[in-house]
């Protein structure tokens, strides 16, 4: 496990708080995102209204809440939490995802969540692992939130194909039936956390079996979607 640094992890100029990660002005400097729809997260023509193919067959989830697209620096951070340990980014990367949460709120009238998930892994895939990357991100986020987050309110039932090694109509049936609901979600308003959103089958299979058990309403937080 990498110790949190006390400089900034692009320039290297000493932070007055660590946790941060960044200093304010490589934080005002990372890339900006291209105009994109607020319901899928792709490039729409406007950022307030959802974009026609959402208007045609929208999600299962209401809100797309993301830092980046798939470009560094974030998804060069986001490989080094998800493949090689690097567990002292994830005060950073939970900063990052609040700050992209609290200006979408401003813009979009969101209300906070009452309870926080992660797209579980399968137990195999977590023993080689060794954690789940999004965990202390949530953890993070629920404290700064003051919500409810459970590690373990969805369980993934069986081990599905690597997701990006199929084409999306693969994708999606690789997961129907892998994930389940473990807690009581009736009336909750949920934000579901991944590290990085491609095609969305995952999430919207997650999304659609918490609505089915109640949940008021799901809004999906990635660090990265591509685009």
């Amino acid at each position: 496990m990498l110790p949190m640094p006390a400089t900034c992890w692009l320039c290297q100029m000493p932070l007055a708080l660590a946790s941060h990660g960044l200093c304010c002005f490589c934080l005002r400097h990372l890339p900006g995102l291209p105009v994109c729809c607020p319901r899928c997260g792709l490039a729409s023509a406007s950022a307030d209204k959802a974009c026609g193919a959402c208007l045609k067959k929208p999600p299962r989830w209401q809100q797309m809440i993301f830092v980046s697209d798939w470009r560094p620096p974030v998804s060069s951070w986001v490989k080094r939490l998800k493949f090689f340990r690097a567990t002292a980014l994830s005060a950073m990367l939970a900063r990052l995802l609040l700050l992209s949460w609290l200006a979408a709120r401003r813009e979009h009238n969101l209300r906070r969540p009452d309870l926080l998930l992660c797209v579980p892994l399968h137990k195999t895939r977590a023993w080689q692992r060794g954690y789940n990357q999004m965990d202390e991100v949530a953890r993070q986020l629920a404290h700064w939130l003051q919500c409810r987050y459970s590690p373990a309110g969805v369980s993934r039932r069986r081990k599905t194909r690597i997701q990006h090694l199929l084409l999306a109509t693969a994708r999606r049936k690789n997961l129907r039936g892998a994930f389940r609901v473990e807690i009581a979600v009736k009336g909750l308003h949920i934000a579901l956390l991944d590290d990085v959103v491609t095609t969305g089958s995952t999430v919207e299979e997650i999304s659609r079996i918490l609505l089915d058990a109640g949940a008021a309403s799901v809004e999906i937080w990635s660090l990265c979607r591509t685009l």
